[in-house]
């Protein structure tokens, strides 16, 4: 898959970075057809702000966006909905 990701008004760390690749490959496993991503993080006054969009083979586009005090809670917040929405989009295919 490929994956692009963007930091505004942030430096994306080294440890940041490898955090979100290990959440695409974790959502990858969960609906293999996800061909890219666009992944951007966000500082806006106290708050961070992660969002993604995914591009799905053969369907809509999926995105999902998190805000919380730390960067990482976000993230997981913001995988938590995309598995969501993968799982979804999945089990509608199987159905088919």
């Amino acid at each position: 898959m490929q994956f692009n990701i963007t930091g505004k008004h942030l430096d994306i760390s080294d440890a940041l970075r490898e955090q979100v690749e290990a959440m695409l490959t974790r959502l990858e496993q969960v609906n293999e057809h996800v061909t890219s991503a666009q992944v951007t993080l966000q500082v806006e006054k106290h708050e961070k702000l992660a969002e993604a969009t995914l591009h799905i083979a053969g369907s809509k586009d999926v995105h999902g966006d998190a805000r919380h005090e730390d960067m990482y809670q976000a993230l997981s917040l913001l995988e938590e909905k995309l598995e969501r929405q993968l799982q979804k989009i999945k089990n509608k295919a199987d159905a088919h």
